[in-house]
């Protein structure tokens, strides 16, 4: 016989809310998120910059039936899919709705580079016999963890001529791969007094790239010309083309599995691309939507967002402007209408760091999606504070579709805090609220996510998508 339960015990369970486990709650997404996370990892390696997973969303698209938006002179229809690849470094792509645009459109915004370290214009020089390359970090790094970790250079390179080349060494089988050097503990005695913000200093994140001369003794500086011939003999440049280049240096890791149970992936640049990835898979299985969907990978976020291929300029609402003029629709009732996910990444509470997060308001590993009302720092400042009503939205999409998802804010209040680029579309009159994965030791050069986590963000976003309201 049921034992019966007593009035509070029935009160707890209908008044009081646990977040469960996912797998507790639903069993069969484990392996659902194992089957999910074999493409996602294969994304990872393949699109480590910014360049590199515009070029990886552009073969995606094309393979799914996208094609170049046509600004002018032509009409969409549902179920029509265009994309535009704004400077090779920012991606838009779109599925027409069955409703007019007037009514709106479904944004989802997510971001595609990633913390680095850029090599400057002037990169490389000699001293000691050793070669290497001068860096200025992209982004918010803790400085002393991109020492001793090896490190493979992406980018392009504009010759003289007008030609480019592109760059991509360290990631294959065989290739050489770099470093900054860091000291040995025998004789960092003055080193270990500075404050751990400073245990590498920005002048100090300098590259080893090469140490053997060129075969002349009457010449100077013969290591640094040594490796200048290498350079040319593969890519055909000099010194001078280095200013016409946008080189970066990322960890040279490949998307692993972590734990005994391979529940968790290890890698560079999930944040933001565990984001990018889940929007677009979602994107690319829409069919013909009841509202336009259109998913945004941009630029430039870690940095503020500024420039062409970033969220402060107009690149996202010039390609929005061209589909309400295709369409013969009112392009302000089109943003007054839009719902926006800001498809960005929150810190998971790390039980080895416990003091920096509220307990109570933290997002935690394999709870699911992270729906965060608001980012910024101090008193708020610099976000977007999305609306009750914009909560009870999207919230009752995720319900209704069995998403499970979880709250959580960037930090307890006055311990820091950050942005997203939800800010700067709010700004353009269109309900947004960020969500995304919680992630483990985001910025540093091997973030960590859950599965669970990256498969149900998934299925936000595939909800969101697929919405009838």
């Amino acid at each position: 016989m049921e034992e019966k339960k007593s009035l509070g015990k029935e009160l707890q369970e209908k008044l009081t809310f646990t977040q469960p486990h996912i797998a507790d709650e639903q069993p069969d997404a484990v392996a659902e998120a194992e089957r999910f996370c074999v493409d996602y990892k294969a994304f990872l390696d393949a699109a480590k910059t910014e360049r590199e997973a515009a070029a990886e969303v552009e073969r995606r698209a094309l393979a799914a039936g996208y094609r170049p938006m046509q600004r002018t002179g032509v009409t969409y229809k549902a179920g029509d899919k265009v994309f535009y690849n704004n400077r090779g470094k920012a991606m838009l792509l779109a599925t027409l709705g069955k409703r007019p645009l007037d009514e709106g459109v479904r944004l989802m915004v997510a971001h595609i580079d990633s913390p680095r370290l850029d090599l400057k214009p002037n990169p490389l020089y000699e001293d000691s016999d050793i070669a290497l390359f001068k860096t200025h970090y992209y982004g918010g790094i803790r400085k002393y963890q991109w020492g001793a970790t090896p490190l493979s250079l992406h980018g392009v390179v504009y010759r003289k001529d007008g030609t480019k080349v592109e760059v991509r060494l360290g990631e294959e089988a065989g290739d050489p791969v770099f470093c900054v050097t860091d000291l040995l503990p025998h004789l960092g005695a003055e080193q270990n007094k500075r404050t751990l913000a400073d245990g590498l200093r920005g002048e100090e994140l300098n590259i080893v790239v090469g140490s053997l001369p060129y075969a002349d003794k009457e010449l100077k500086e013969r290591v640094k010309l040594y490796t200048l011939t290498l350079l040319n003999e593969k890519y055909g440049i000099t010194e001078r083309d280095f200013t016409r280049a946008e080189l970066e240096a990322v960890p040279a890791v490949k998307a692993s599995d972590v734990g005994f149970d391979r529940s968790m992936i290890g890698a560079y640049g999930h944040d933001d691309r565990v984001c990018a990835y889940t929007a677009l898979q979602a994107e690319l299985g829409v069919k013909e939507p009841e509202y336009t969907t259109v998913c945004i990978l941009a630029d430039k976020e870690e940095v503020g967002s500024d420039g062409p291929t970033g969220l402060v300029s107009d690149f996202v609402f010039h390609f929005l402007g061209y589909l309400a003029d295709a369409q013969g629709a009112n392009y302000k009732l089109m943003l007054q209408n839009a719902k926006c996910l800001s498809a960005d990444v929150n810190a998971a509470f790390d039980p080895t760091f416990p003091d920096v997060l509220e307990k109570r308001n933290a997002s935690y590993l394999n709870r699911g999606v992270v729906v965060t009302k608001y980012t910024g720092s101090r008193g708020k400042y610099g976000t977007n504070d999305a609306s009750a009503e914009m909560m009870a939205y999207v919230t009752d999409i995720l319900d209704r579709a069995d998403v499970l998802w979880q709250t959580g804010e960037l930090g307890k209040v006055d311990f820091g805090g950050g942005g997203t680029v939800a800010q700067y579309v709010a700004n353009r009159d269109i309900d947004v609220v960020d969500i995304g994965v919680p992630v483990l030791s985001m910025h540093s050069p091997f973030e960590l996510v859950s599965k669970l986590d990256v498969y149900m963000t998934y299925k936000a976003f595939s909800a969101f998508a697929n919405a009838r309201q």
